[in-house]
């Protein structure tokens, strides 16, 4: 790598370069820009959807669905107790009425809901392990004798559909990382050729003198190497800033799954290297193109 930059500064003036004059630095910047912000929604939305997965895949919620609000209360601490006895199950936590409430109010209200509907006993499960469809349908037979309306459902059957958006959202972000790729190499294209047919003079020179096709693409190769990773430097910053300012407003919300939305060291990582990984994507682009057009050329 150091090689292909270690060109002499006498070749180097056969094809000056332009240093943010021209347009090409500046669009690999905006390609870049939106490429990291397409790649950190794309490597945020897989944390959160693991993240949560991995938090509800242990979890599991009991209802206890009793219109005489005396019976329910007593069989939802009769379940509870049955449950602490069982093996699978590592830790019961029976909601209080208030709670269950605050659950609901954003969605009805701030009345007194338990005189009008009849709430349902909510107890939360921490499982030992991720329970199978079977440990599940059993742990419902268990339960018929003390509560008969008891319905045990895992936690993550509640927020499977937001799970399937985000992930929908996911696979988008990551396709749009592959179009801005295909963006960039077609701007990468259009600038080797505008500059090919800029110095058809200098190249005819350099062949006669004894130049071959591959030292004259290395020279395009370098500029819009230089070119492509000083644009997806200033396409990094203002992306990392948008990232960080958006990151800021999201911890602000508070809400569970919003503040899952994050970005672990790796992913940082993954996003650092897009401005090389852009700038190796414009060497080849530029190559293939620049000895493509000279054989035609010449």
């Amino acid at each position: 790598m150091f090689k292909f930059f270690a060109i002499p500064a006498h070749d180097r003036r056969l094809i000056p370069e332009g240093r943010l004059s021209g347009p090409m630095p500046w669009v690999i910047a905006i390609m870049i820009f939106l490429t990291v912000l397409a790649a950190a929604a794309g490597l945020a939305m897989t944390h959160a959807t693991s993240d949560v997965s991995e938090q509800l895949s242990s979890r599991a919620t009991v209802q206890i669905i009793e219109a005489n609000p005396e019976i329910r209360a007593r069989q939802a601490a009769a379940a509870a107790e049955q449950l602490r006895a069982l093996p699978l199950i590592e830790e019961v936590r029976l909601l209080p009425p208030e709670e269950i409430e605050a659950l609901i109010e954003p969605w009805l209200g701030t009345q007194d809901l338990a005189d009008d509907i009849p709430l349902p006993a909510l107890i939360d499960l921490k499982l030992t392990r991720v329970a199978t469809d079977a440990e599940y349908q059993s742990l419902r037979n268990s339960l018929q004798s003390t509560a008969p309306g008891a319905r045990v459902e895992p936690s993550s059957g509640y927020i499977a559909p937001v799970i399937s958006l985000v992930r929908s959202f996911q696979w988008i972000a990551f396709g749009l990382v592959a179009l801005l790729a295909l963006a960039t190499g077609a701007a990468v294209i259009i600038s080797a050729r505008s500059a090919l047919n800029t110095h058809t003079e200098t190249i005819a020179v350099v062949h006669l003198l004894g130049g071959t096709d591959q030292q004259i693409s290395r020279l395009f190769q370098r500029r819009i190497a230089l070119d492509a990773l000083l644009g997806g430097l200033i396409g990094l910053v203002g992306g990392t800033a948008i990232i960080w300012l958006i990151s800021t407003q999201l911890t602000a919300l508070g809400s569970g799954l919003v503040e899952s939305v994050g970005l672990d060291w790796w992913s940082w990582l993954i996003i650092a290297v897009i401005p090389i990984l852009g700038m190796f994507l414009a060497m080849v682009t530029a190559k293939w193109t620049v000895v493509g057009a000279l054989k035609k050329i010449l």
